[in-house]
Parts: structure tokens; C-alpha cells; sequence
């Protein structure tokens, strides 16, 4: 596909069209401050806990290979990958939440919903040229990091469904990065929280899928008490997910990939064979369960992440109230776009570490 502008012919360039739009999301801004963005443990509470940024660097490796094995396009969904996380707000996902909420309180329909704000960084929030918005990207990718999560009809993309159409699901490259996204942070969410003391082996071994990646672990010859137990586990969950992935999609893959061009024209409501065994999907869904109670609802992160929530509250009444207090160009954007708009956008941008500082320096206290 064509990039949305065009300044050379591709002669003039030696990279494809999905190594430029690559490149330019590397290069961006926003995918620098992923560097200091919470995943699920906040940033500054230890240096192993995995950020936005490493998060995003794992999701690509794994699409890669999913990409790799089943004969896609590996570039594209290396892009969607290392974009898809550009319009999380500081602290998780509790932060985005609590500017949906702030936003719809003040009359905002749209809210806030973090695939889309991706989508808004690489089209209007990044500024790179002269005459336009955005990092100029290819549609494939514009529309594998706006329907990279099914489903694909939102209310609040209601202006965007003629040209991205809704009704169709996205390229295979797109699905190939939300079963990455499920494979990187499921695996990598346990090795953090069992290396700070928040999950037990012993919780995870009630679960099925995590029986038979103990097995796997024990048959290479490490014991649950051996320092490399941890890792090899990780690893072990991986491999299991990824070559179940390949398993299970690379018949339907070939199959679709002769008939279709990179963007796919499949109605949505068709269910592609591209996924996890039945089987697998059951046991991983009852993974996801029991580390959403045992783990995400663990008190030491509840109280972080509402400490989040209150930091993002009063950074949007704050920026609301005083205007003044927005560097100059979001300042500069309020002659032509909603002020409660501008300043979520703001806040969206932030890091953890600045978002804490600016909301202390508000608050009248040192850090």
C-alpha cells in the first residue's frame, strides 16, 4: 500500500513501505517515553519490571516470528507491534480509564480508549512535516493499529468506518500482534510478579496450562528450586503458546494468503482460523482469570495504581482549570480544538515519573 504522502519514488529509497513506517514510529517521540510508562508494575518500584517500551519490543519479537512461520508479512506486523501501546497514559490502563471517565463527565462522548489514541499519535498527535499531522505511515499499518483488537466497531470510530471499514477485519498481520500482545504480557506479567513476591509457583500450579509448562521445565532437567526455575518457566510458556499459535493458524493462513490482498476484505463476523487450539485458548483464558485475582487485584498494586488514578485526576482539574499551566503548543491548540481534548492528549503523553512530578509541583509538595 501507498503511504498517505509521497515525496520520493520508492527507487530512491531502499527500504519497502513497512521499514520506512518502522523506522518513523522508532524514531517518533511517543515511542521513546514507552520507555517510561507503567505496564502493570509502576516504573520507578524497581529496575526489572517490564515498561511500556520492553513490552512493546517483546510483542514485536513474538509477531515476528508468528509472522515469520506462517509466511506473512513480517515488517508490517513488526510496525503494528512496536506502535500498538503509543496512547497509553501513565500508570496502565487505570490511568486511560480514569481520563474516559473524566472526559465523559465533561461531555465528551468519545472518551478516551488507548487503541485509538495510538491511532490519533500516528495521524494527528506527532508532528514530523511541515503541511501535516502525523508520521505519514502506510495504511496496512494506520489500520492494523486501529483494528489490531477485535472488535473492530467502536462508537466513538463512527467517523472512521468508511475508510477503514469496520465491517471487515484487518490483515493477518494485525490478528498475528494480538496474540502476541496476549503471549507477551501473559508470560511476562508472571515473571515479573513472581520475581517481586506477588504470585506464587505454587498459586500458578493450580492452573492446567501452567501443570504443563512445569512439565516441560522439570523434563529439561531444572528443579522448582533452582534459580533458573523462574526463567525456563517463562520461556516455557512462550514456546508452548507460540508453536500452538503456529499449529493451529498455519492451514488457514496459506489459505487466506492466496486469495487476499495485504489488507484483508473478509466480513468481520467470519471467524478466521488464525488462534490457539480450542483446548489451549480454554486453559489460557483460566490463566488470565486466576492472575487477574491473584496478581492484578494484589493490594501492593491496587494502592499504586490508585495513587495513579487520583495523579491523573487532579493533573485534568488542574490543566482544566488554568490553562497557562499547558506548555505552549498544547496552549496553541486550544484556538482549534476542545480544551478537555488538549489536555487529555497532554496527560496521555506523560510518563509516570513526570506526571508524579508535575502533580507534586501542583500540590504545593517536594518530591
Amino acid at each position: 500500500m501507498e503511504p498517505q504522502q509521497r515525496f520520493h519514488d520508492f527507487k530512491e529509497d531502499f527500504r519497502d513501505p513497512y521499514s520506512r513506517d518502522r523506522d518513523r514510529v522508532l524514531h517518533c517521540s511517543s515511542f521513546r517515553r514507552l520507555e517510561y510508562k507503567t505496564q502493570v508494575f509502576l516504573n520507578h518500584e524497581g529496575d526489572y519490571f517490564r515498561t511500556r517500551l520492553t513490552h512493546s519490543l517483546e510483542v514485536s519479537q513474538i509477531a515476528r516470528t508468528l509472522s515469520r512461520m506462517l509466511v506473512l508479512n513480517e515488517t508490517l506486523a513488526e510496525t503494528i507491534a512496536l506502535s500498538h501501546d503509543l496512547g497509553h497514559t501513565p500508570f496502565g490502563h487505570v490511568g486511560g480509564d480514569e481520563l474516559d471517565i473524566l472526559l465523559k463527565a465533561d461531555g465528551h462522548h468519545m472518551g478516551f480508549e488507548h487503541n485509538f489514541q495510538s491511532f490519533r499519535v500516528l495521524t494527528k498527535l506527532e508532528k514530523r512535516y511541515e503541511d501535516f499531522d502525523g508520521l505519514n505511515l502506510t495504511f496496512a499499518s494506520l489500520e492494523g493499529v486501529l483494528k489490531h483488537s477485535f472488535p473492530y466497531k467502536k462508537p466513538f470510530l463512527s467517523g472512521l468506518d468508511e475508510k477503514f471499514n469496520l465491517q471487515k477485519h484487518p490483515s493477518l498481520e494485525a490478528m498475528v500482534v494480538d496474540h502476541a500482545d496476549e503471549i507477551a504480557y501473559t508470560s511476562h506479567d508472571i515473571d515479573d510478579g513472581v520475581k517481586y513476591g506477588l504470585i506464587s509457583f505454587d498459586d500458578l500450579r493450580e492452573d492446567e496450562l501452567c501443570q504443563r509448562v512445569d512439565e516441560m521445565v522439570l523434563i529439561e532437567g531444572v528443579s522448582r528450586n533452582d534459580r533458573l526455575y523462574r526463567h525456563r518457566f517463562v520461556a516455557g510458556l512462550i514456546k508452548i503458546l507460540v508453536e500452538d499459535f503456529i499449529g493451529y493458524s498455519k492451514e488457514g493462513a496459506e489459505q487466506y494468503r492466496k486469495d487476499m490482498p495485504i489488507v484483508n476484505t473478509l466480513d468481520a463476523s467470519l471467524t478466521l482460523p488464525l488462534g490457539f487450539s480450542r483446548g489451549t485458548t480454554t486453559q489460557l483464558k483460566k490463566l488470565k482469570k486466576l492472575l487477574f485475582y491473584k496478581l492484578y487485584r494484589h493490594d501492593q498494586i491496587v494502592s499504586k495504581m490508585y495513587a495513579g488514578k487520583q495523579c491523573i485526576r487532579g493533573l485534568y482539574t488542574a490543566l482544566t482549570e488554568e490553562a497557562d499551566l499547558l506548555p505552549p503548543r498544547h496552549k496553541l491548540l486550544l484556538q482549534a480544538k476542545p480544551q478537555h481534548r488538549v489536555v487529555a492528549d497532554y496527560i496521555a503523553s506523560m510518563t509516570d515519573r513526570y506526571a508524579l512530578k508535575l502533580y507534586h509541583e501542583l500540590n504545593g509538595f517536594s518530591k
